[in-house]
């Protein structure tokens, strides 16, 4: 009872939502925007929309610029594209599938992690405040590239033993594949995509969800609230700062896992057990 009353007269000092000077936590509406351009029809664009077509567009002037004019000893703009294209080639692609396969499929990599990254960074950039991987459209376009270029490798490399290698691992009693070989194709054909897409997805929504609470609360705080909230205001602002800070760093990292699972998948499908 007593806890009761003192939540109510907290409340009782703060202005509500509805008053128009409350404070407004994040929904998942947020990654439902209105539709800015060509709207009903096959093309419209929302902000999220055009925040990735922006991303696409600044990653093609990125790399065109570096790389157009190649120099034996380069410049600090070069050195900085080839660190990031060597990372990839030396850390996931030719690290897991050998010189020969990474080099295969190294555009293949190199597109996803810079894609990925270049969409998770735009939570954190002002004015964007949002990613481009938070909606699920996106994650689900990239596992599937994931999941044709493991079905491909496969394919290619084991013509003729890849599926049934998959469905059916030698060495396995008859009987047994009663059990194993649904379990298989769940796990390896219909698990792997979605869980690829779903684990992009979620990190980029709680991470919005997450910042969006914060600075709207420093708002608040700060510009409404008043008085002794003001000290409250100090906090959350720290709060998201700290949160921005490891944003990037969760950006970074999802990039990361999601290459890298799709190379590990690529060199599960190039194993000479299939």
């Amino acid at each position: 009872m007593q806890e009761n009353e003192l939540l109510n007269a907290v409340l009782s000092h703060l202005p509500l939502a509805s008053d128009g000077g409350g404070f407004h936590p994040p929904s998942i509406d947020e990654f439902f925007p209105p539709v800015l351009l060509f709207e009903g029809t096959p093309f419209e664009l929302n902000r999220i929309m055009l925040i990735r077509l922006l991303v696409v567009v600044v990653l093609i002037v990125l790399f065109y610029l570096g790389t157009r004019r190649m120099k034996i000893v380069p410049g600090r703009f070069q050195s900085i594209i080839e660190m990031g294209l060597d990372f990839v080639r030396v850390n996931i692609a030719e690290d897991l599938l050998g010189r020969k396969d990474g080099t295969r499929f190294l555009p293949l990599l190199t597109t996803i992690f810079f894609l990925v990254l270049a969409m998770n960074i735009t939570g954190i950039i002002p004015f964007l405040n949002i990613a481009g991987t938070s909606v699920v459209g996106l994650p689900v376009v990239l596992a599937i590239v994931a999941y044709v270029a493991f079905i491909y490798a496969g394919l290619k490399k084991h013509p003729g033993t890849f599926l049934k290698a998959s469905l059916f691992p030698p060495g396995v009693p008859w009987p047994i594949y009663l059990i194993v070989t649904p379990i298989e194709l769940v796990s390896t054909f219909i698990l792997r995509p979605v869980t690829l897409a779903l684990r992009l997805l979620m990190n980029m929504v709680a991470g919005h969800l997450l910042l969006v609470l914060c600075f709207s609360a420093t708002q608040f705080f700060l510009f409404t609230a008043g008085g002794f909230w003001t000290l409250f205001g100090v906090g959350t602002f720290a709060f998201g700062f700290a949160f921005t800070v490891f944003e990037i760093l969760v950006a970074v990292l999802q990039a990361y896992v999601f290459t890298l699972l799709t190379t590990v998948y690529i060199q599960l499908a190039l194993a000479e057990e299939h």
